[in-house]
């Protein structure tokens, strides 16, 4: 436990069949856990029994890959994955505190069906729902959606700001308790409990109001992943769980006391967000056990997929040498600004081939931790203490045998240090988080 008794906050980030890109190939793995809802279903009961605050997806809404053609592409593991608000509802009904938290995009949804589902899904997991806001940052998105090319970045940003505002105006359609269903009056709500949003803004123009009761929450709990700048100042203003990719975790204390500090300007105090970075435990039940297992893993990256990792930073590698040097770096992309960016960084002074590159990127950009369950929580305790986090976005790298290790070898032994949860302290998620029930814009306009 922190000197301000907080205990850690922890998600299970799940990609795919698996975060590392060899963990499907590997022997023991469920290579069809993708698309298998019977396997999702137990494990949900399973994360809820090892007291997990939520299962967490990051998404696209398309074949998101940089391969050169079909034969590239065909080596990629994460093309076939359910969409998650459908996942998320089937999983909520096989579950009763665990709380679920899915990407949608703000460039290619509409404010209106976003803010109705979001709401709906709140009402129909009783308080469990969350949303990873997103600009998304494929350009095969923008092909599926009437686009030739990808919006600016700062454009999308834009966009984004103007849709969460409008989100929430309209999961505030209604007060608190308007449905009073007077069944003597005839009167099904109160009309005075009534705010029609009439928002027309740069990007949207949208009438309203919201055809759903307010959330059970209020607002579903806001997650956001952008770090670039744009990013973290949404983050800041709207988060109250940041998502982040930390490598070390004196990058991450940096970057935790970054992003918080920006939040007074917003009127917001620090423990009004929650900074999660994202952690890929590979355990052993020895030390070695574990470093073979990752070496194993490691050897099972097939290189067409390394080389389709790499082509957004370094263009087509197909004529060179994996075992050759790095070409240098391209121009900064339309796409990850901070991803290019720390990409940047990490080469600093480093003499790499491209194998070694897309290897050291096998966690998908996010930090990776080989050891023993004792070794693995010493380090998630290290970071906490020192205020690196909040707590993890934890990404198994394949199922099902990685996943059980943390259920049944990693959650005992921070519990055992008092580090994390052995019950759920309320039934909603923001309750379980710790965050407080926003209260109604017009309420807080008025002072009341």
């Amino acid at each position: 436990m922190r000197d301000d008794g907080q205990q850690m906050v922890l998600g299970l980030n799940l990609v795919g069949a698996g975060a590392h890109g060899g963990g499907w190939r590997m022997p023991q793995a469920k290579a069809d856990a993708a698309i298998d809802i019977r396997f999702w279903k137990q494990m949900a009961r399973d994360a809820e029994a090892a007291r997990f605050h939520f299962m967490f997806w990051a998404d696209g809404i398309a074949v998101r890959s940089n391969a050169r053609d079909e034969q590239q592409l065909s080596y990629d593991s994460r093309i076939d994955v359910f969409e998650p608000l459908t996942l998320l509802a089937a999983l909520s009904a096989v579950t009763e505190r665990l709380g679920f938290i899915a990407t949608a995009s703000t460039t290619y949804n509409e404010p209106y069906n976003m803010a109705r589902k979001l709401a709906s899904l709140d009402h129909i997991t009783e308080g469990r729902v969350g949303w990873n806001v997103v600009t998304s940052w494929s350009e095969q998105e923008a092909l599926n959606f009437g686009r030739d090319s990808h919006m600016e970045h700062g454009s999308r940003y834009r966009r984004a700001e103007e849709y969460v505002d409008l989100v929430f105006s309209l999961w505030d359609s209604f007060d608190d308790g308007a449905f009073i269903r007077d069944k003597e009056s005839g009167q099904y709500f109160d009309p005075a409990r009534l705010h029609t949003p009439h928002h027309r803004g740069e990007h949207f123009r949208v009438r309203g109001p919201l055809n759903v009761a307010r959330p059970i929450q209020g607002y579903p709990v806001i997650a956001q992943a952008g770090a670039s700048g744009p990013g973290q100042a949404l983050a800041a203003r709207t988060a109250e769980v940041i998502y982040t990719m930390q490598r070390s975790r004196d990058e991450a204390a940096a970057f935790y006391a970054r992003v918080k500090s920006q939040f007074a300007q917003f009127g917001r105090a620090p423990e009004s967000a929650l900074v999660m970075p994202g952690m890929m435990p590979i355990i052993g039940r020895t030390r070695q056990e574990a470093r073979d297992l990752f070496e194993q893993l490691q050897s099972l990256i097939h290189p067409e997929l390394g080389l389709a990792a790499l082509s957004t930073s370094f263009g087509d590698l197909s004529g060179h040498d994996v075992d050759g040097p790095l070409p240098p770096l391209l121009a900064e992309s339309n796409a990850l600004k901070s991803e290019h960016a720390k990409l940047q960084k990490f080469l600093d002074g480093r003499s790499l081939t491209i194998r070694q590159l897309f290897q050291a990127r096998a966690a998908s950009g996010h930090h990776l931790i080989v050891g023993t369950a004792a070794e693995v929580a010493d380090e998630m305790q290290d970071w906490f203490e020192h205020r690196g986090c909040d707590g993890f976005n934890i990404l198994p790298p394949f199922y099902p045998g990685p996943v059980e290790d943390v259920f049944h070898g990693l959650i005992p032994a921070l519990q055992r240090r008092g580090l994390f949860q052995t019950e759920y302290r309320g039934t909603t998620l923001r309750e379980n988080l710790g965050l407080a029930r926003p209260a109604h814009h017009h309420h807080r306009a008025a002072g009341e």
